[in-house]
């Protein structure tokens, strides 16, 4: 295979001077916001689960389908890659244009089955991937990690980015099938950093970092970022005797003494007060991870966040897998402080909790408004229930809560499902909720299963009431879009 532009350490794209910088999400530097909508299960050139992005231009500017069959994109599509299966965004070289990280978990490097890849692609006046080519990210001799690459690393499961609150891109890689020390998926995490990028690798056993490696950990296995701080989740982390328990590591994104992010806080369901704090067999705390900006009451600008915790395999009573959120305030001075348990039968939370439903099993959040002090109505969170089911006929129909950071969870709530809110359906294994993005304006909720005439992206506003119509839409075959699809709208930024 053709590698390309495989970093080890090398230039990055060039600075376009027409970009607009300022503009979230803007690939062509135009100052309107773009969509990235991932489909990691889509045929490329005849290659299946081959995978593919669509960038969505804002303000009706056409549609860019990025693969690895994409020219200035190293290396070509190839059967069971999921080129998509993770993204972020960022402005990795600071030319104002954005950039996207594309998690390739299962490529195979050589005959290494599934280690895994990274590709930068970055934007450009004359569109996303028309300039440079691709920066390729992996481990090896020839690449940026440190490790050689392994049978089933996964580098590439999970990736999140932000620019640093000193002005330093990067992006934070996730690498949870990573074994070491004897340890089978005991997982890794790499932080990648600088317009000319450097990069470190992490783990449970490094200095500072909370917990003990153990095998099946998988470190790395979900990651998020604001500009202050970024998390690794851990929700293998074995507490005690109790396995899969879960767990999460919070960071400064600024390299310490011993060359790595400094780590602030790790914790388990145990680590923090609240109405549950016994961790138990399968809870899977951290499956899923979101942050937002938090300004609090005095400060003059952003310098909190507030961190949501996914727990999908929380029982609660009788409900196996009935699925909560954690929300937590991570204050300037590094320390945590739990603020809210969040579930389905917390008061004022429209639904019952039910068996099966696992509920936060993936999250989203933002701030809608970082130059005002945050409040319930700006810090918004949505919470994916993929097994929620409103009728017999429709199991694992799925559906998604929208509810405020901060402040009581059941005040300013809204439910949204197949059939009320998200258009198609009702039908069985739908598993809304699955997909899920934001945006300072929208919600993005992806349907990337069920009936294939359902599948599509919905973007709700983040005030939006139970049962609301989503102000916008994105499907296969519409506005540009290929009409070709298989789980679009798995991953959205």
């Amino acid at each position: 295979m053709t590698w390309g532009a495989v970093a080890a350490g090398g230039a990055p794209a060039e600075a376009a001077a027409a970009c607009s910088a300022g503009v979230e999400s803007d690939f062509n530097g135009d100052g309107v916001r773009d969509t990235a909508i991932a489909d990691p299960l889509a045929t490329v050139s005849g290659q299946k689960e081959a995978g593919a992005v669509h960038i969505v231009l804002g303000g009706g500017k056409g549609v860019t389908v990025l693969s690895q069959d994409t020219p200035n994109v190293s290396d070509s599509a190839e059967t069971g890659d999921r080129f998509g299966f993770s993204l972020a965004v960022y402005d990795a070289n600071q030319d104002g244009c954005s950039d996207i990280a594309v998690g390739i978990p299962y490529e195979d490097v050589g005959t290494v089955r599934d280690a895994g890849l990274v590709h930068l692609i970055y934007g450009s006046p004359s569109g996303i991937g028309q300039g440079t080519p691709s920066l390729g990210i992996r481990q090896g001799a020839d690449g940026l990690l440190s490790n050689a690459y392994e049978e089933d690393d996964w580098v590439g499961y999970s990736v999140a980015a932000g620019t640093s609150a000193t002005g330093i891109p990067f992006m934070v890689i996730g690498i949870p099938g990573e074994d070491s020390s004897g340890l089978t998926d005991m997982g890794f995490a790499a932080y990648v950093y600088g317009v000319n990028p450097s990069a470190t690798t992490f783990h449970q056993n490094t200095p500072g970092v909370w917990e003990d490696a153990e095998a099946y950990d998988r470190f790395g296995a979900t990651v998020s970022a604001t500009d202050r701080y970024f998390t690794v989740g851990a929700p293998g982390e074995s507490i005690g005797t109790v396995a899969f328990a879960g767990g999460v590591q919070v960071f400064r994104p600024s390299l310490n003494t011993d060359n790595i992010p400094a780590p602030l806080y790790g914790m388990g369901q145990g680590r923090t007060p609240g109405p549950d704090i016994a961790a138990q067999t399968d809870d899977r705390f951290g499956t899923a991870l979101a942050m937002a900006p938090y300004r609090p009451s005095g400060a003059t600008t952003v310098t909190d966040a507030v961190l949501a915790v996914g727990v999908p395999g929380e029982d609660l009573g009788t409900a196996v897998d009935a699925g909560a959120v954690h929300v937590y305030h991570i204050k300037a001075d590094g320390t945590v402080a739990l603020l809210h348990w969040i579930d389905q039968n917390t008061d004022g939370v429209e639904g019952e909790a039910e068996a099966g439903d696992f509920f936060g099993q993936r999250l989203a959040a933002v701030n809608t408004a970082t130059n005002v002090v945050s409040t319930a109505a700006t810090v918004r969170l949505a919470v994916g229930v993929p097994g929620e089911e409103s009728t017999e006929a429709a199991p694992e129909a799925g559906g998604v809560h929208i509810l405020p950071a901060i402040g009581a969870p059941g005040a300013s709530d809204a439910w949204l499902e197949p059939g009320n809110g998200i258009p198609s359906g009702p039908a069985p294994r739908t598993y809304a909720g699955i997909g899920l993005g934001s945006s300072p304006s929208l919600l993005y909720v992806g349907v990337p299963y069920g009936p294939a005439d359902g599948h599509a992206v919905h973007g709700f506003p983040w005030n939006a009431a139970s049962g609301s119509a989503p102000t916008q839409t994105w499907r296969p075959g519409e506005g540009g879009i290929p009409a070709t699809g298989t789980a679009f709208g798995a991953t959205i930024r």
